[in-house]
């Protein structure tokens, strides 16, 4: 057999907009809050929308209310979250520098 004189190509590099993508290979950090709140606010929701199918107007209106504040403290999580961890990221990232 003979060998070819041919050498194999280097792999082709990443796409650039892979390359500027900082987790790569991070492991994402979850609030356990967020999911609870989720299921917090559609529990209300199902509640608020059976009592209503039943005819039990004032029932439903308050569980809508509920709903609306429960959905409102899943957002202020979500949001507050992101801050705490957003900025984790960046401290971790100014120590990692040398």
């Amino acid at each position: 057999m003979e060998k070819s004189n041919q050498t194999s190509a280097p792999p082709p590099p990443p796409p650039a907009h892979m390359e500027a993508f900082p987790f790569e290979g991070k492991k994402p950090v979850k609030n356990p809050f967020v999911p609870i709140g989720a299921l917090v606010t559609a529990g209300v929701l199902t509640a608020g929308l059976i009592s209503f199918r039943y005819g039990n107007s004032q029932l439903g209106q308050k569980l809508m209310r509920a709903r609306v504040i429960a959905q409102g403290a899943t957002v202020a999580l979500m949001i507050g979250s992101a801050y705490y961890y957003g900025d984790q990221i960046k401290l971790f990232k100014k120590g990692s520098s040398p």
